[in-house]
């Protein structure tokens, strides 16, 4: 080689070498800046303080190997509502572990979307654009932080969830998530047990491994319940640990007392088992959960025929009257986002979803957030029933639980949009592996023999492509 040709080598050398290290550096330097501020300034829980650094320290030396691994462990920390002291801010575990986990996914993640997935995003893009005018007409600090927040839950839920089932860790992400709420879940058992003992009837919202309120802990376990309970063939989990983990998350939900989110169970095992063909197990589930509607309906009675204007039915009433004239003083664009830390307004979250939006982003917003909760089932309706049922049943559930409940709440957002990210990643990995399957966002004809799903009332594939080929050959 000549000397002039040397110094062009080494230049497409560095260039080469600057070109993977980039990525190595910002989640090095991400993952630095997040530690300093969890041990800093962060969480008071000397425990949880060294158990947030050691996954940051494993994670941080296997990504070279397993590019994922921050979002893996991350996961865990989704279900997590603790804050996170910053500056005074309002962050969440559940946010910060949705930021490292979208940086890594964002870096390192499959490339290109699939066609479902840029819908998805695409509508988040609407709501987020309508959103703008609240932001520009509300000038406080708030809510800009919040345009972005809100923005992060939607759409860096579905990257993080679409990076994690296209690299292939589906499976894991989703035990990951389930073991977390099971321990959520006996904690939460043992809780009811105790007050029982007591002779205490009411809802059990336990103390370990973190103080949580009774909606947290029923919306969480509703949205295990209906994974382990759709529990699709790809991720692979056995009928047993599945029906045992469904056992224990819907005792837990039923446990919690959270009428909103037991409502949100029921629609979504309704629309799953309506979706499937009509097993006997499916309406074996359906049958059991008529204690917990028979438990709902006899709470919201009692609370009705009390005739308490303190309790949670005639509150509820009282908030919908106030936002409703706290509304019309800007109909339009709305008060801007998280409007309630601001003072002279209403103190408090509007408990219901569409309320609550209209409230914040005016008629503007809350028509942009009905075109993209319609668009998304839509988008998800469309794909193979294999993927789609799961990530429309854990949506489903969560618009309507926060029908009853405060909607832009971090865990009970961000939650359903992994899921149904990483439904579509392994439906693209599933794709690019089968090439002769229908492109990614057009659903799958559901006919007999060629579906090959006994579950949609095809024949086995095996049986199937035998008697193709014997029609060939003859």
């Amino acid at each position: 080689m000549s000397s002039k040709a040397q110094p062009a080598v080494w230049r497409m050398r560095i260039a080469d070498g600057w070109a993977g290290s980039w990525r190595w550096l910002a989640l090095a330097s991400a993952a630095v800046v997040v530690t300093w501020v969890l041990l800093e300034r962060g969480l008071q829980n000397g425990t949880t303080n060294a158990v947030v650094l050691a996954a940051f320290v494993v994670a941080a030396a296997l990504t070279k190997s397993r590019p994922l691994a921050i979002a893996l462990f991350a996961t865990p920390g989704l279900l997590v509502a603790q804050r996170v002291g910053l500056g005074g801010g309002d962050l969440s575990v559940s946010d910060a572990a949705l930021v490292a986990a979208f940086g890594t996914a964002l870096l390192l993640g499959e490339r290109p979307y699939s066609a479902p997935l840029r819908w998805l995003l695409a509508l988040n893009l609407v709501y987020q654009f309508a959103t703008l005018f609240t932001v520009i007409v509300n000038p406080y600090p708030l809510n800009t932080i919040e345009w972005f927040h809100a923005w992060m839950l939607v759409s860096g839920g579905l990257i993080v969830g679409w990076a994690l089932g296209a690299a292939g860790y589906a499976r894991l992400a989703l035990s990951l998530l389930v073991w977390t709420a099971c321990v959520i879940a006996i904690s939460t058992i043992a809780t009811a047990v105790v007050q029982l003992m007591q002779g205490d009837t009411g809802p059990a919202a336990p103390v370990w491994p973190w103080p949580m309120h009774k909606n947290f802990v029923g919306t969480v376990t509703a949205f295990a319940a209906i994974v382990t309970y759709v529990n699709p063939d790809w991720v692979g989990w056995t009928r047993g640990w599945s029906r045992v983990a469904l056992f224990v998350l819907g005792v837990a939900a039923v446990a919690s007392q959270s009428r909103q989110a037991l409502i949100g169970l029921i629609a979504a095992v309704v629309f799953v088992v309506l979706r499937r063909s009509a097993s006997k197990r499916s309406r074996l589930v359906l049958l059991l959960l008529i204690p917990a509607g028979w438990l709902v309906v006899s709470m919201v009675i009692e609370q009705v025929e009390s005739q308490n204007q303190h309790n949670s039915v005639f509150q509820r009433l009282e908030w919908f009257r106030e936002v409703y004239h706290f509304w019309r003083d800007s109909p339009v664009f709305g008060h801007g986002l998280r409007y309630w830390y601001v003072e002279g307004n209403l103190p408090y979250q509007p408990p219901q979803a569409e309320l609550e939006v209209i409230a914040s982003a005016g008629v503007v917003g809350l028509i942009a957030f009905v075109v993209m909760w319609i668009g998304a089932f839509i988008v998800l309706w469309r794909i193979d029933p294999r993927y789609g049922t799961l990530a429309i049943a854990v949506l489903l559930s969560r618009i309507v639980q926060a029908q009853f409940d405060l909607f832009w709440v971090a865990v009970q957002v961000s939650v359903p949009f992994v899921i149904a990210g990483i439904c579509l990643g392994a439906m693209a990995r599933d794709e690019r592996a089968s090439p002769d399957r229908p492109p990614a966002g057009r659903r799958r004809p559901r006919v007999g023999a060629a579906d090959g799903d006994p579950r949609y009332g095809g024949a086995p594939a095996g049986r199937a492509t035998a008697a193709i080929e014997q029609v060939e050959a003859a």
